[in-house]
């Protein structure tokens, strides 16, 4: 009994070297996950049914009292009986296919038992797919269970040889030998079989956590990359986003190449065919169209699939993903490879999930932009309305002025119809030139000076040379207004107001200082972090402020502060040269 357990266990060895095999194909995963359907079913009885097969042949034969251990099980003789571990691979089937795997597996396994012959083939007929079945029922007990743990896997397997040797029994009743028969095999077949099945459950909850960890750290290089390509994304679909993500992909992953498109146009090529895949070409590919069409990743295994024109192009295989911030795709990243082989599922998990976040990214940048558009077009609406009091102010001023002075009342008529116009302009712009904001505050300050003649004094120092710089429209005015109504409400002379426009190496310095009371210590901390007044409906430092930050940057935003002798002052920067863009998008 002894030779006969080692043998066994030297047999179910090579066994599970084919299990573990086994384990390795693609199309264990779908077991593994339980995902289940007609033709998986049959593909998998089929499998562990040659599994079964497999058993089988590495079986051996008891004939009388002697062992005879043959390389590979083809035929058994009348008078002896075949003893295998074929059991093992139809109650993995049950397990984990359930019921029906582990029917077919069984009766696939039964039927070769049957052909081979031998004493006992009516007992291994029967016994193999009904302990499939029972298998697969006994399996629903731990459907909770991703996969069964060892040790009930080895209690499991204890049974399916037990009743193995008592259908022997039953159908070979009157077989002189067979009761020695199964004094001799019955303890190291359910030693063998059950330890066999649980060192299978073993394996499988290996490679199941393998798995796992590959998952996990696809979906951790992903977040890491889809972090690292914010920057880019926040560019929009333009050639500069391109190239950032193009790189920045090639340089994280193990491909050939790598390709961003617009939806119908290279954007960017990156790696092997960049000589041919050339940016400004259209899209072709019938599964590229596919892929933005039903916004689902899809791969290219073939050549023909990617249409390449080229003769001599390395690329063999893609991996295509949709991205896009709304319900269709508005681009597509490519992974290029040389050849199918070298797409690993690994792969396939990490191309969705970039492709997930990157649209994640988009949507939030997107609506982002929109809610700072409407935003900015709320701002631009409000300061595009003259307020009443100033404008009859003004127009007071003008009346009396014609009595005395005609042509300085002409002058302010002039002043106030082009501080009107701008202000009517404003709701069609983000970005105006600085020269433009400049002519704004000097016609705002020829009509305070002359509102306020003899108590008030503005002075406007403005340097050369800034028409290429942009500014958002009425930023400095607000500015100026701000120190008439508050730092100066309580002077009665002598009021001053200067407001220099400096260049200085890399940037635009815009200063307003007064000689007023400056700020209260409990507005101060706050002053351009929030509205200062509930309800107020004019133009505040905290508009400035947000439209400076959200256009120019964070470089650009207000700094306030009284000053030692009295005063206050608010000043700001601007790049020298940006890019104005229409809309600002």
């Amino acid at each position: 009994m002894k030779d006969l357990t080692v043998v066994l266990f030297e047999r179910l060895g090579l066994v599970l070297i084919f299990a573990f095999v086994l384990t390795r194909t693609p199309g264990f995963r779908s077991l593994l996950y339980r995902e289940f359907n007609r033709k998986m079913i049959f593909v998998h009885a089929f499998v562990f049914g040659l599994f079964g097969i497999a058993s089988t042949m590495m079986g051996i034969i008891i004939d009388g009292d002697t062992v005879v251990i043959p390389n590979l099980l083809w035929s058994v003789e009348n008078d002896q009986v075949a003893v295998s571990s074929s059991l093992v691979a139809v109650v993995i089937a049950g397990l984990l296919g359930g019921p029906l795997v582990g029917l077919g597996a069984g009766m696939i396994a039964g039927i070769h038992l049957f052909f081979l012959g031998g004493i006992g083939w009516l007992a291994n007929v029967f016994v193999n797919p009904l302990t499939g079945l029972l298998a697969g029922l006994t399996a629903r007990f731990f459907s909770q269970e991703r996969v069964i743990s060892p040790m009930k896997a080895l209690f499991i397997g204890v049974f399916p040889p037990i009743l193995q040797m008592q259908l022997m029994l039953v159908f070979h009743p009157h077989a002189d030998h067979m009761v020695a028969v199964v004094d001799q095999i019955g303890l190291p077949l359910v030693l063998s079989n059950s330890i066999a099945i649980a060192i299978f459950t073993a394996m499988i909850g290996i490679v199941l956590k393998e798995q796992e960890n590959e998952a996990a750290m696809s979906t951790r290089r992903a977040l890491t990359i889809a972090e690292e390509a914010l920057p880019f994304l926040e560019k929009g679909y333009r050639k500069e986003m391109a190239i950032g993500i193009s790189n920045l992909l090639y340089e994280r992953l193990e491909i050939a190449a790598v390709s961003v498109t617009d939806g119908e146009t290279i954007l960017a090529h990156k790696g092997l065919g960049a000589d041919h895949h050339l940016p400004g070409e259209e899209i072709v590919t019938t599964i590229s169209q596919e892929a933005l069409e039903n916004k689902k990743t899809k791969v290219a295994y073939t050549r023909e699939e990617i249409q390449c024109q080229h003769p001599n192009c390395p690329l063999e295989a893609a991996i295509i993903i949709p991205i896009g911030a709304s319900d269709h795709a508005k681009g597509l990243i490519k992974f290029y490879y040389r050849k199918a082989q070298h797409i690993r599922p690994a792969d396939l998990v990490l191309a969705e999930g970039l492709g997930k976040l990157i649209s994640n990214q988009l949507q939030a940048i997107e609506a982002e932009r929109l809610k700072a558009y409407m935003r900015d077009a709320e701002l631009r609406n409000l300061q595009a309305q003259i307020n009443p009091h100033f404008l009859f102010n003004t127009l007071h001023i003008i009346a009396a002025l014609f009595r005395k002075e005609p042509e300085r009342a002409r002058h302010i008529t002039v002043q106030l119809a082009n501080y009107m116009r701008f202000n009517l302009g404003l709701v069609s712009n983000s970005l105006i030139e600085l020269e433009r904001e400049c002519e704004h505050v000097r016609a705002y300050i020829e009509i305070i000076q002359a509102r306020f003649a003899g108590r008030l004094q503005i002075t406007f120092h403005q340097a050369r040379g800034i028409s290429q710089v942009y500014v958002p429209p009425s930023t400095i005015q607000p500015l100026v207004e701000n120190s008439v109504q508050h730092g100066l409400k309580n002077v009665i002379h002598n009021g001053k107001i200067e407001v220099r426009i400096e260049k200085m190496e890399d940037s635009i310095r815009v200063t307003v200082t007064d000689n007023g009371s400056g700020f209260p210590e409990h507005i101060l901390t706050n002053a351009g972090e929030k509205e200062l007044t509930k309800g107020e409906k004019s133009t505040g430092l905290y508009n400035v402020n947000q439209r400076l930050i959200r256009l120019l940057g964070e470089k650009s935003r207000l700094h306030i502060k009284n000053l030692p002798a009295g005063g206050s002052e608010v000043s700001f920067s601007i790049p020298m040269v940006i890019q104005k863009e229409v809309e600002v998008s």
